[in-house]
């Protein structure tokens, strides 16, 4: 009986630090010391304007009044006429940025977009229209922006390439689209690799804290990878929460105590 409760003590230890803490799994926590109050949370705008990159896929559209010349420039144009635009049409019909930084417009040719604002980029399209195609009486009308943001997620979290049609998105709505994180995922500590026109960068955000809402990295960009790592407690094999490590911890003392009196009967 001795070795029973010595085992059982043991195990009894080991479920307090296996068992994952509501801290851990909580999204957006405010401080302890802060009144339970429902507040206004500012979000403060701190991140740089995004600048394309190589393989974005931007969505142009182009309006003026001479219908016949705008056909030549606005790939959507036919078919909205007809119809809405489909989300999944943007892949077929938008404008992909290539490995040298080009997008291909119709009769203008190569346009260099890498590194530009998609507001930089209404301009440029506007000025090279402006110069040969278009006269200002015209009133040439030109929106750009992203055709959606495309990222990806592996680790604790639901793993693969999604894309939310969406001008901005935030980390919190990467990840519940891509199924949320398991008790077993890192909060506190997840990993965004980020692509800039000098290369990738790693970053890190605690999803627990309220705080996140003002990182620059709240909003997600397109070509993100999402790293979640998985806890400590997923290698103890223990279970999770105190239903499980209880489950376990008596399966093994029963084993324990079976073999104990199998033991002293031979």
């Amino acid at each position: 009986m001795k070795y029973i409760r010595i085992l059982t003590l043991l195990l009894l230890a080991l479920q307090m630090g296996s068992c994952i803490g509501t801290k851990k799994l909580t999204y957006l926590q405010q401080p302890e010391n802060q009144e339970m109050l429902d507040s206004l949370v500012s979000v403060k705008r701190i991140q740089k304007p995004y600048r394309v990159q190589i393989n974005d896929l931007l969505d142009i559209k182009v309006k003026a009044l001479d219908q016949d010349l705008v056909q030549m420039f606005d790939r959507s144009s036919k078919s909205e006429s007809s119809q809405s635009m489909n989300a999944d049409r943007l892949y077929f019909e938008g404008y992909i940025v290539d490995a040298h930084g080009n997008i291909r417009v119709p009769t203008l040719g190569e346009v260099n977009v890498l590194g530009y604002t998609t507001e930089e980029i209404r301009k440029k399209l506007e000025r090279l229209l402006l110069e040969d195609y278009f006269k200002e009486e015209a009133n040439l009308f030109i929106t750009v922006k992203l055709a959606g943001v495309r990222y990806t997620t592996v680790g604790e979290i639901g793993s693969g390439t999604q894309i939310l049609y969406d001008n901005e998105v935030t980390i919190m709505e990467a990840i519940a689209n891509a199924g949320d994180i398991p008790e077993t995922g890192d909060r506190k500590n997840v990993m965004i690799l980020r692509q800039y026109p000098e290369g990738q960068k790693v970053h890190h955000i605690d999803l627990t804290s309220i705080d996140v809402v003002n990182s620059p990295y709240y909003y997600i960009q397109p070509n993100d990878l999402i790293v979640v790592k998985p806890l400590p407690q997923k290698s103890y094999g223990f279970g999770v929460n105190g239903l499980q490590t209880l489950s376990a911890i008596a399966s093994v003392v029963t084993l324990f105590t079976s073999l104990l009196i199998l033991t002293t009967r031979l």
